[in-house]
């Protein structure tokens, strides 16, 4: 791993930067969904992406990921994995509110925007902005412009 993404635990100023970007990358898609009225809204996906960016964070301060690139690599997979939990919780939400005559999966569109912030706040709390902004802007492309192609419910 490259030395540029270690921060020094004094380093006050670098890491409040990258977890600010956390917030606004994950405050981008947050404010999206909560404009759709979606359950997973703009607190949820701050949280989320600072989360994952606090996570990441951990072992670049204490220069494990320095030492092995493993140790980052297992924490982006519990990240990645823990998320998942919480998407799989907004689909069965959503699921479980359709009408008992057939099934109908929802929240499947929720669950990866809040998995991506996930994402987004790793890209973050490694200090990688360009990758973390290019992401939420490619997202909420996604998300806004790509819903026009889909057929009206």
């Amino acid at each position: 791993m490259s030395q540029t993404y270690v921060l020094s635990p004094n380093d006050g100023l670098g890491i409040l930067l990258r977890l600010c970007l956390a917030l606004l990358v994950g405050a981008a898609i947050g404010l999206e969904r909560q404009l759709k009225n979606k359950p997973a809204g703009l607190r949820t996906h701050m949280l989320v992406s600072l989360g994952s960016a606090f996570f990441v964070l951990v072992p670049l301060q204490i220069g494990t990921a320095q030492e092995s690139a493993e140790a980052l690599g297992r924490v982006i997979q519990g990240v990645t994995a823990g998320v998942g939990f919480l998407g799989a919780g907004e689909i069965l939400r959503e699921s479980q509110h359709e009408s008992t005559t057939g099934v109908k999966v929802r929240g499947l569109t929720s669950a990866a925007a809040t998995w991506v912030s996930a994402a987004l706040g790793i890209a973050a709390g490694c200090g990688l902005w360009q990758m973390s902004l290019i992401g939420a802007l490619l997202c909420l492309v996604v998300l806004r412009a790509f819903k026009r192609l889909e057929p009206h419910k």
